[in-house]
């Protein structure tokens, strides 16, 4: 008597990989590869979150906004390179995260340096999220290949 359970094998596996197209082997062989950095095996996104932290503890401890303000800056810089290097090779998908940068630029800005009325910058931020989280994911799409967003 035949038995009635199916197991898979790497035959089965091969016809479900076609089933799904070139996209599902780029992601399997892409899956953990984070994209390289241009400068080389040099950790410089580390060190500027490292430098950063440290410039921010001493601008707390000597009450010194222009040490905090730099150290916050370059943290923040650390992370947002590792961010723009893997949304635009399609690694993984930070949208909303350079969008909102796009936005806290736009509203400081106006709101400090040019001196609009803060419903003003906050219209001006808000529009200028919109097309930039757009433009984004249009980008994201091409570079991964399809996909609107990794959940990886």
């Amino acid at each position: 008597m035949e038995s009635t359970t199916r197991q898979s094998g790497p035959a089965e596996r091969r016809e479900s990989r076609t089933r799904f197209g070139k996209w599902a082997d780029r992601l399997e062989e892409t899956a953990d590869e984070r994209p390289p950095a241009p400068w080389g095996s040099f950790p410089i996104g580390a060190v500027s979150v490292f430098v950063g932290l440290v410039l921010a503890v001493i601008g707390l401890i000597n009450a010194n906004p222009v040490q905090l303000a730099i150290g916050v800056g370059l943290g923040m810089l650390g992370g947002l390179e590792l961010a723009i290097r893997e949304h635009f090779t399609g690694f993984r998908s930070h949208t909303t995260l350079l969008a909102g940068f796009v936005f806290v630029v736009a509203v400081g800005a106006t709101f400090y340096a040019a001196h609009w009325i803060l419903w003003q910058s906050l219209l001006l931020g808000a529009a200028l999220f919109g097309a930039t989280f757009w433009l984004l994911r249009k980008k994201f799409e091409k570079a991964s290949g399809g996909l609107s967003y990794k959940l990886r």
